[in-house]
């Protein structure tokens, strides 16, 4: 009874402090301006849900409530997880892109660190044996091949699989537009596991529903699900990431540019892993590709393994560049039309096609079909998906 007491006592010094919190932010705003607070900042929500529960986190180094990570607020609060869950480039966001994360125990917690991304892309029943929710808080930057969105499918799942709920503490899409072409069946892979455009136009509690809606889960099961909603925000309002969502994408910059210039991982040209400014310079080791020069490095936080390490690459600088926004074929047709040797191009066609969703976009390109067209291809199934995604939205 004791331990009860003191466990509902620290649950509420954290809710009053929260309170607090909240009303410090909301007096700097104006009547009319409702501030931005993100799922997991709403403790008041979810917190009474957990007390006298068993539960898990999946979390990376973006699950921060005002600066510190869910898992330490939480056990400040006395509710400590049973393990954590981490995705792609690990709980604390420094692993590499597709780099093996091996299971663990993080220091600062001493929490069991399980790792679903590599051959265990999904929890256990073993791991879910006793837990009463999953605890999902991950900043998405809405793209379809950007694997957070895999790893909630796979974590639905399991909830679904063993009986279990899903609480899923939303965040805003900092990409919110919808558009590309639709993702095929017969490109369905970890980069893209569902029949949607590569710019989605929704936040992962938005996709939550759609997947349960949709029956995307194996043999059409349904996942017991909770969704703690972003206050102040809606659809299309900018939002500018407080944490970089993955070591390559350290810059608002680089979210904005990354759906236009992700398929290029496919190709011969580097998107310019190895330096300090990824997925906003592009280019090769080839004088005729551009005037602009970089050298990819190993460099710690970013990438150690980049592509033409220590080679002097020529393309295109982007770090000025303040059209491009949503998904843009311009840099893709342009690094094509410069190319000198197109039979190489498309370095590795297959995954080209895994992140496109489709081999129709690389045979248009190879055709010499112009933008405009090649864009024309696609509006027919974005104006059915659109229709689809309204019935899912949660956000104005």
């Amino acid at each position: 009874m004791g331990q009860k007491l003191q466990l509902y006592t620290s649950v509420l010094i954290c809710l009053l402090a929260c309170s607090c919190q909240g009303a410090a932010r909301r007096s700097s705003q104006t009547a009319a301006a409702e501030p931005l607070l993100t799922g997991a900042q709403q403790t008041e929500v979810y917190f009474p849900w957990l007390a006298d529960k068993s539960f898990a986190l999946v979390i990376n180094q973006t699950s921060q409530i005002d600066g510190v990570s869910l898992a330490d607020t939480l056990c400040r609060a006395g509710l400590r997880p049973q393990c954590i869950f981490a995705p792609e480039h690990g709980f604390r966001g420094t692993a590499d892109a597709g780099a093996a994360i091996a299971d663990g125990r993080d220091p600062q917690t001493g929490l069991r660190v399980f790792s679903l991304y590599g051959n265990n892309k999904k929890p256990s029943p073993e791991q879910m044996e006793g837990l009463d929710y999953l605890i999902f808080d991950i900043q998405d930057v809405g793209c379809r091949f950007y694997t957070y969105l895999s790893t909630l499918h796979y974590v639905m799942e399991a909830c679904a699989e063993n009986g279990k709920t899903l609480i899923l503490l939303d965040r805003p899409n900092p990409d919110d537009y919808v558009d590309g072409p639709l993702l095929e069946a017969s490109c369905r892979s970890f980069v893209g596991m569902h029949p949607i455009p590569i710019l989605h136009g929704c936040t992962l509690g938005e996709l939550a529903g759609m997947i349960n809606g949709q029956g995307w889960l194996a043999e059409g099961r349904r996942c017991s699900l909770k969704v703690v909603t972003v206050k102040g925000w809606r659809h299309g309002q900018p939002y500018s990431l407080p944490v970089k969502p993955s070591p390559n994408l350290p810059s608002d910059r680089a979210v904005r540019l990354y759906p236009s210039l992700c398929l290029f991982e496919g190709t011969s040209i580097s998107v310019g892993r190895g330096t300090t400014t990824p997925f906003e310079i592009i280019g090769a080791p080839d004088q005729t590709l551009g005037d602009f020069q970089f050298v990819p490095r190993s460099l710690p936080g970013f990438d150690s393994r980049p592509m033409y390490r220590n080679q002097t690459c020529f393309g295109i600088d982007l770090r000025q560049d303040t059209t491009t926004c949503g998904f843009s074929l311009r840099w893709l047709l342009e690094m094509y039309r410069r190319s000198p040797d197109k039979d190489q191009f498309f370095k590795n066609a297959r995954f080209f096609d895994l992140l496109a969703g489709t081999p129709l976009l690389r045979q248009q390109i190879l055709e010499g079909l112009d933008q405009e067209s090649i864009r024309q291809s696609w509006q027919a199934s974005l104006s059915e998906y659109r229709q689809m995604r309204a019935v899912y939205l949660l956000y104005p």
